[in-house]
């Protein structure tokens, strides 16, 4: 089975390494005006928010790794730095998230790219069928993989043929290609986000600082997955970086030794979306840009016993956004 971390990246990897990072645990920090508690039945799928609202897709499990249903919103208790906040929103349900798969087509993918669209499809085929998705292909150039008058679809086909649109061959932007999925992401209507980036190693074309993207993932109201396909031999591969960015938004990393593992773990991250909570709240006290605000959830229920939750650790109010991407990378 694949692991969620790169301690092995030292004993060597196997000639084959993918990496996805999704966003899909996300912060939205824009909305409507408001201040109910929001609880919708299964059948509906839009949420009406509040301006300021701070949305957590939270996955909860037992001791036994098990995840765990059911669970309300008088469970929970949510703090940022440190005071308790007021939930407002609350989403047991499986719902539809805006989900952006990011795709490395540059030259060293090319041996790897028949593992990578399968795994694509495997997690396509794993989501909700309601989701909202788009594809951002790149090498050293940037650009989406469906029509410019169709910014996102759950049409299967559609998505294929996104995928296979651009040959690999070239460098890697991949900084670039992730702050502009960032970008993208905000068109989307659903609460939640995500991003899946799929590439084989580090960045050698990017305008895009690393230190910046990382203050855009901190800044976003998307969760990112990773799942990376390394090989030993090329020095500029960094599965770190891939880590990193997983870990600020409250993602995993994954990296899968075969093919085959590849696609267990893009089904195990659609799963993963699907299974989780989605709660939010508007802050009590004026949010300043510029300064990391920390996030601590808990949650206890008598009959569950000793839960664990995983969620982002903060995120960093900032007014920037992603770069859009040009004319000439469309």
């Amino acid at each position: 089975m694949a692991r969620l971390n790169a301690n092995r990246y030292k004993n060597g990897f196997p000639a084959f390494f993918v990496a996805i990072a999704v966003s899909s645990l996300m912060l939205p920090i824009s909305s409507l005006e408001g201040g109910a508690y929001q609880d919708h039945s299964p059948g509906e799928y839009k949420i009406s928010v509040n301006v300021g609202l701070v949305v957590l897709p939270v996955k909860v499990t037992n001791r036994a790794g098990d995840v765990v249903t059911g669970l309300t919103a008088g469970d929970f208790k949510v703090f940022e730095s440190g005071r308790p906040q007021q939930i407002t929103l609350f989403e047991p349900e499986d719902i539809p998230v805006t989900v952006g798969l990011v795709v490395d087509n540059s030259g060293s993918m090319r041996h790897k790219r028949p593992g990578v669209i399968a795994a694509s499809i495997a997690f396509l085929e794993s989501s909700n069928p309601h989701d909202q998705m788009f594809v951002v292909n790149f090498n050293q150039n940037v650009s989406l993989g469906l029509p410019a008058s169709v910014p996102f679809t759950d049409d299967a086909k559609q998505l294929r043929a996104a995928l296979t649109k651009v040959w690999p061959a070239g460098n890697t932007a991949l900084y670039d290609a992730v702050a502009a999925g960032l970008k993208h992401l905000n068109r989307g209507t659903a609460e939640r986000k995500a991003l899946i980036v799929v590439t084989d190693g580090g960045d050698n074309a990017s305008q895009v600082k690393f230190r910046d993207l990382l203050k855009m993932a901190e800044g976003s109201n998307a969760i990112i997955y990773a799942i990376g396909l390394v090989d030993q031999n090329f020095v500029e591969e960094n599965p770190r970086a891939l880590e990193q960015l997983a870990k600020v938004t409250g993602g995993q990393a994954y990296f899968p030794t075969s093919l085959n593992e590849v696609s267990q773990d893009t089904e195990r991250i659609a799963r993963d979306i699907r299974q989780q909570y989605t709660i939010g709240y508007v802050p009590s006290f004026p949010t300043a840009t510029g300064r990391f605000r920390p996030i601590k959830v808990t949650v206890k229920a008598a009959s569950a016993g000793k839960l664990q939750v995983r969620t982002r650790a903060g995120y960093l109010p900032q007014p920037e956004a992603a770069p859009t991407l040009s004319t000439a990378q469309r």
